[in-house]
């Protein structure tokens, strides 16, 4: 696999404050990448430099082959985003939203309405294809958000806190979307508080006061720290 993120030093000041501390890390094509942190972190400030939508104080990042700080409309062409607040209109149908973001992605009419009748299908969402999307449960409405991201093939998705306010149930069927999505070869950068979701990252980071301070597999954090679960090597990461 070769490389599609990479970051050198990536930093973000705000004024004094320090959101992003100089954070280095690679992520691999296909793979699905963790990056766990408590509230304020800097998980979500960094999200947003790698997908152009802030600019780095200083430091680095390239991302499918482009740079962030230079090439940021290159980049956003080929990435897909996902917020960690519901990201559709409400006051447009599901379909309606669907064929808004396929024109927003430069696909034509023709794709729009084969790759609409596809998503309806593979969610189940065929009978409220006509509703407004603020009438649909909030699970239904994030995996509706995930698959509009994925509408126009990206190489990378970014996912900021997805499964936040949803419940376990959902949660789980979220996270079969995005190892679907995987097994077809897009990469997949996650932001999460749930650290039980780190133990479905191939590889996952954790970030503490804009830091980087681990950052290896699952199981080789486990027997790091010499924890049964990820909670417990977040707790003694977060208590130094």
């Amino acid at each position: 696999m070769s490389t599609i993120i990479s970051t050198d030093k990536l930093t973000k000041t705000f004024g004094a404050f320090t959101a992003v501390n100089a954070i280095s890390f690679d992520v691999m094509e296909g793979e699905i990448f963790g990056f766990l942190g408590a509230n304020g972190a800097g998980k979500t400030t960094a999200l947003k430099m790698l997908t152009g939508l802030l600019t780095p104080s200083s430091g680095s990042a390239m991302v499918a082959g482009f740079d962030v700080w230079k090439q940021p409309e290159q980049v956003k062409r080929r990435i897909g985003y996902m917020s960690q607040k519901f990201s559709l209109y409400e006051d447009l149908t599901v379909r309606e939203n669907i064929r808004l973001f396929g024109g927003i992605y430069g696909l034509s009419m023709a794709l729009i309405r084969q790759k609409t009748a596809t998503l309806l299908q593979k969610l189940e969402l065929e009978p409220e294809a006509d509703k407004l999307v603020k009438s649909l449960p909030l699970g239904w409405k994030q995996k509706l958000a995930f698959s509009v991201a994925l509408l126009h093939d990206p190489s990378i998705v970014f996912l900021d806190e997805p499964t936040s306010g949803v419940d376990p149930l959902t949660r789980r069927q979220f996270w079969e979307l995005i190892y679907e999505a995987a097994h077809e070869g897009i990469t997949l950068m996650v932001t999460t508080h749930y650290m039980e979701e780190a133990e479905y990252c191939n590889r996952l980071s954790m970030m503490v006061d804009g830091r980087i301070v681990a950052l290896d597999t699952p199981g080789a954090l486990k027997n790091q720290y010499q924890a049964r679960n990820m909670d417990e090597v977040f707790r003694r990461i977060a208590r130094g």
